[in-house]
Parts: C-alpha cells; structure tokens; sequence
C-alpha cells in the first residue's frame, strides 16, 4: 500500500461530507483511509457510519485537540506516504491521486500546490522541479492538504500536542531542517483549502506568533538563532532594496546553515 489518507473532524458535517465526496471519487483507490472524529454531536458520527466499507479504521470518541487527533490517526496508518485531508479539504479533482502516484516518487516530502477556496490564492508554488527550501519557505510553512509525507518521518516526530496552531510547523523544522529530509515539488494544484480551519482564523494570529517564537527557541541553539534571524532579515531587506543577487543566492546559504544545524544536533546528542 502506498498511501494512506488521515481525515480529522469535529462537529463539521457539511464539510466532512465534502471530504468523503471528493476521497470516494479518486480513480486511484491504493490507499488506506483512516477517519478520527472527536465525538462529534453533530450528526457526523452517523454520516461516517453510512461510509464505513470506505474506512479502514475510525472512531468518533473525545481526544485533546486538532494534534492530538492527528497523531492518533498516524498511529493506525500503513501507507508509505501520509496525507492529512481533513474536514472541509477536498483534492482539486478526480485524478490527483492517479496523478501523483503514476510519477516516479523519490522524495521524503511530496509537495503540491493548495488552492484556497473561495479565494485566488495558491499556495506551494515553486518554479523549480526540483528545490532547496530556504529559511524564507520553511517560514512560511507548507499546507498540509498538498502534502504526502512519509511515515516514518510522523513517526519519528509526533506532533507536538502541547501546541494549538503550529505543531505541524514544528514538523517541518524538525524534519526539513534538522533531518536534512528531501522534498519532490509535484507542480500542480493537488487540493483546495477550506479557509474555516482554526489555523486560517485571524483570532488566532497573536497565539500563531507566540507558538512560533516558543518552537525556534526550543529547536535551535542561540548560535545558530542568531544566524538564522540575521539571514531573515537579510532576505527581507532584499525584498525591500531588489536585491535580486540575494534572492538568486539565498538557498545555498540556507543549505550551509541546514548542514550547520545537523552538525551542531548530532554534537549535543552525544
């Protein structure tokens, strides 16, 4: 089995049967699908029973929050790569699935482009087939919908559940940038993004900075920190003056400082 899919939802019926429309209509069927609900009252708890022959394990029963139910539902997969599609998110179309999996796949990453609904927006867009992510990307983050992550890289870094918004953030630091692990850009539109998820809602973007702030603090020794901010804001000035030169340059930096941080991690583990 190649792929397994994680849908999470809480009380989101509409959208959870917008999942399960867009899941069921896949060409490509070799995957597992695993669907966590948190004791949903709103009638998805039925509706996830009438889709049952779909699942090959779900629950619906209380848990500790959006993290908490991820990684459960990580606990129960066998696919060697991961997408997380929850309530709400839908592949951009059929034959995304078909797609994908009839390319040559080597990365430990996949990454496609997220479109947001109801917005022009597209997201994990990168004009190189192949790339570096630098300290700019990783910042902002990658949609999870347009992601298939191998298992063993969930595995290895649980989401960390003592956060509301940026735990999957965390995962990308720990892994793209502690592990050094690859990414495969896939170069099309692979899902549309329900923007009504607790991440998109502008109530939460004072908590979304400080998790921030607690998770580069936790995860990077003040050296490297130091470093890391002054490249930051070096890329940022360029933005400012069109300093294209550091803008056509900025990745190699960025793969010195990756090499430089796995250094340091594999020193202090010791």
């Amino acid at each position: 089995m190649r792929l397994s899919i994680i849908t999470i939802n809480y009380n989101n019926k509409d959208g959870l049967q917008k999942t399960i429309d867009s899941v069921v209509s896949q060409t490509w069927r070799d995957f597992e699908w695993i669907v966590i609900d948190g004791g949903s009252t709103d009638g998805s708890k039925e509706l996830i029973e009438q889709y049952q022959q779909h699942f090959a394990y779900w629950c619906s029963e209380p848990d500790k929050g959006v993290y908490n139910a991820m990684n459960k539902g990580v606990s129960h997969v066998h696919g060697d790569y991961v997408n997380f599609m929850n309530s709400g998110d839908i592949f951009h179309d059929s034959e995304v699935l078909e797609t994908i999996f009839g390319k040559e796949l080597y990365g430990d990453i996949l990454i496609g482009q997220v479109k947001c609904m109801g917005k022009d927006w597209i997201v994990n867009q990168f004009p190189q087939k192949d790339f570096v992510v630098d300290w700019q990307r990783v910042n902002e983050g990658f949609c999870h919908q347009g992601t298939f992550t191998k298992l063993e890289l969930l595995k290895a870094h649980p989401f960390d559940e003592s956060l509301k918004i940026v735990a999957d953030w965390k995962f990308w630091c720990q892994t793209i940038i502690w592990d050094n692990k690859s990414i495969q850009n896939l170069g099309f539109i692979v899902a549309d993004y329900d923007l009504n998820g607790i991440s998109a809602d502008p109530q939460n973007d004072e908590i979304h900075g400080m998790e921030r702030e607690l998770v580069i603090k936790s995860l990077f020794p003040p050296i490297i920190l130091k470093e890391i901010q002054a490249y930051q804001t070096l890329r940022n000035t360029s933005y400012v003056l069109n300093m294209s030169y550091l803008e056509r340059n900025s990745h190699y930096v960025f793969v010195f400082l990756r090499k430089l941080i796995s250094f340091f991690f594999r020193i202090s583990s010791k």
